[in-house]
């Protein structure tokens, strides 16, 4: 029966309707979201962190008297020293070392000493650096005047780099505080995350989203911050014994490397070869050299065993979520790729799974029929 034009103007109606209430729902999500996208990243590191934290936040609780303010309270004190102390430590160590170099330059003493012959022999860049060192020798504050227009765009890019380190490390310190107030509220947020799951996959398997979602991060934290961590101090111990210059700020990069998944034997090397040609081939010195490059390839071991512990998806799709992750969105997305590409193989393989009724009973053999 051909619809009447009654019942064609009711639905164009209903049509519009639910055209206009979509539009304003798009308007007022965009919006939102232009309003709350410069705290984003604010707001994730807040999450991964209380996320993190939490566990250790349980332990408090127990012997602050059952407090979550205190004990939230005590692991962001706890946290900011730990972030502050040795950035002071090491702003004072450069300021002094900037201030004496300034002090030598000033009083004269300073002096470059003239190269040997045999530099200029060296292949390829023997003859340049030669005469740029011999005028070092001889002529500096020419030197100087000579060099200083072309570092003047490096100088500036290194100073911008800087003050977004700086801005980091204060957006961190933000957002440590920020995960305190999330984990004083743990309980209601942990309630709050499973039904916002439930509500987007399903009743059944919205608390094992939010598991999910929890355990990768926690797992992340433990396999490549804890990693590169463990990796410091065993770096970081082999310099102080063998006396390297700068030990502690080398120890630092070590653990950057690590968080950046980029090979600690970028520092390891170079330190190795420096002890060599400064001390020579000793018995101690191979020692050290043993030891730093396998302290260095130590996160090979530890990753499979860290990275996907007590998260139900295999440790490649962790890998590869870290680092593609990373590529893409810097830091954060160590933790947002791994949380990403676990959510996605999950639901994938629940989709794989849940396979329909009439598949299932014409896959199931034939039996005889009774007559």
């Amino acid at each position: 029966m051909l619809p009447t034009p009654l019942n064609e103007t009711v639905l164009s109606r209903g049509l519009l309707d639910v055209l206009i209430r979509a539009g304003l729902i798009a308007i007022l999500v965009i919006s939102c979201f232009n309003i709350f996208h410069p705290f984003l990243d604010l707001m994730l590191w807040s999450v991964i962190l209380a996320i993190t934290l939490y566990p250790l936040h349980g332990l408090l609780k127990n012997k602050l008297g059952n407090s979550d303010a205190r004990a939230a309270s005590l692991i962001v004190l706890i946290g900011i020293s730990i972030l502050l102390v040795p950035v002071y430590l090491m702003g004072t160590s450069m300021a002094e070392s900037i201030q004496q170099s300034i002090e030598v330059v000033k009083s004269g003493t300073f002096h470059i000493p003239p190269p040997a012959d045999s530099v200029a022999a060296w292949p390829v860049i023997g003859k340049t650096l030669h005469g740029f060192w011999l005028q070092a020798a001889t002529d500096l504050t020419g030197l100087l005047q000579t060099v200083a227009p072309h570092l003047k765009g490096p100088s500036l890019s290194l100073l911008g780099k800087l003050a977004g380190a700086g801005v980091g490390l204060l957006m961190f310190v933000f957002a440590l505080v920020i995960a305190g107030v999330v984990m004083a509220y743990g309980e209601k947020g942990s309630r709050s995350a499973v039904l916002i799951a439930s509500r987007v996959s399903g009743p059944q398997k919205g608390a094992e989203i939010a598991e999910l979602c929890t355990a990768t991060i926690r797992a992340v934290a433990q396999g490549v911050v804890g990693i590169a961590f463990i990796q410091m101090l065993i770096v970081g111990a082999g310099f102080v014994v063998m006396g390297i210059p700068g030990a502690g700020l080398l120890a630092l990069a070590v653990l950057l490397l690590g968080i950046m998944q980029l090979p600690a034997t970028l520092i390891t090397i170079p330190v190795i070869g420096f002890v060599f040609a400064t001390e020579g081939a000793t018995a101690a010195t191979i020692a050290f050299a043993i030891y730093t490059f396998v302290g260095g390839m130590v996160d090979n071991v530890l990753k499979p065993l860290l990275l996907a512990r007590g998260v139900a998806v295999p440790m490649p799709v962790i890998l590869i979520g870290a680092l593609g992750g990373m590529v893409t969105s810097g830091i954060i997305g160590l933790f947002i790729g791994p949380v990403m590409l676990a959510v996605g193989y999950q639901l994938f393989w629940q989709w794989v799974n849940d396979q329909p009724a009439a598949a299932a009973v014409a896959d199931q053999p034939a039996t005889p029929s009774q007559g």
